[in-house]
């Protein structure tokens, strides 16, 4: 059994780390009601856009444009957004396992990296990291977002990748976050995704195609990337503020326990010292 110093260090060492918790806890619970907000008022855009340019193309036909094409290269760009810092349950590790046990080969798998969870462990997988964008998750910007999307889409025209997807933690409400696959470009038209059942009016565009698609795909690609980002820091100061009040509880635990187990140690020191009191007054008086 351990002995009443032991007990009583690990009990402070417990409480210690338990006012930390808590403090984190509220900290993510603060930055949560600015991000949830930001989220909420940003999703109707992000799935609005998302359908729209969808349905677009479903009614465009066929388009002979650099953006809607799959490139001649079998390398896959994959725009990833973790966190900066530990400590929020599964956040990572949930988006990381869309990659790396999702239907990707290593080899042709090129990763944009926006959090610094990700690049390492990409980086330690053996993961080719294509750039990283660590800076721009904290307080993440549409011109950050814009920056993303440029540099995918050159990539893409160019031919060094020949898909581009991005993999995020959808924000559903404080509890529940979803990590989201989503494939950006070549778009996919079809399926419930597409245009709806029936529809035939055809889409016309003014400009021509070309131009109209020039200025339409990269603020579909760039508002999708914000979206992301956007629902992400919501999501990651939820699983934070999660795995703080669970580690709070936790730590709870232990410390009752402890105590028990102090008060316990404690209680037998006294009796054994009485006995021995008891045992000597008994020796002197025979």
């Amino acid at each position: 059994m351990a002995s009443m110093r032991d007990i009583k260090r690990r009990r402070g060492s417990i409480q210690s780390t338990q006012q930390i918790t808590k403090a984190m806890k509220l900290v993510s619970t603060v930055k949560l009601q600015k991000a949830k907000q930001r989220a909420e008022q940003s999703k109707e855009y992000f799935n609005c856009m998302y359908e729209t340019v969808v349905s677009m193309l479903a009614k465009a036909g066929n388009i002979n444009h650099p953006y809607l094409k799959a490139g001649n290269s079998s390398k896959k760009g994959i725009i990833v957004i973790t966190s900066n810092r530990g400590l929020a349950g599964g956040y990572n590790s949930n988006v990381i396992k869309l990659v790396t046990q999702g239907d990707f080969k290593k080899e042709d798998v090129e990763v944009y990296v926006i959090g610094k969870k990700g690049r390492e462990t990409f980086q330690r997988r053996g993961y080719s990291i294509r750039e990283d964008y660590s800076d721009i998750v904290e307080e993440p910007l549409y011109s950050d977002a814009m920056e993303v999307g440029k540099k995918v889409l050159d990539d893409f025209v160019n031919g060094e990748i020949g898909e581009i997807y991005l993999a995020y933690t959808g924000f559903k409400n404080t509890v529940v976050h979803v990590p989201t696959m989503l494939k950006l470009l070549p778009v996919e038209v079809g399926g419930k995704e597409g245009a709806k059942e029936g529809s035939v009016a055809p889409m016309n565009f003014e400009p021509e195609d070309d131009a109209a698609l020039d200025m339409i795909i990269p603020k579909y690609v760039t508002s999708l990337i914000f979206g992301g980002l956007v629902e992400a820091v919501a999501s990651e100061n939820g699983a934070r503020m999660q795995a703080m009040d669970a580690a709070t509880s936790n730590a709870e635990e232990m410390i009752d326990h402890l105590t028990l187990m102090y008060n316990r140690a404690r209680q037998g020191s006294i009796t054994q010292e009485l006995t021995e009191i008891i045992a000597g007054a008994n020796a002197i008086s025979m």
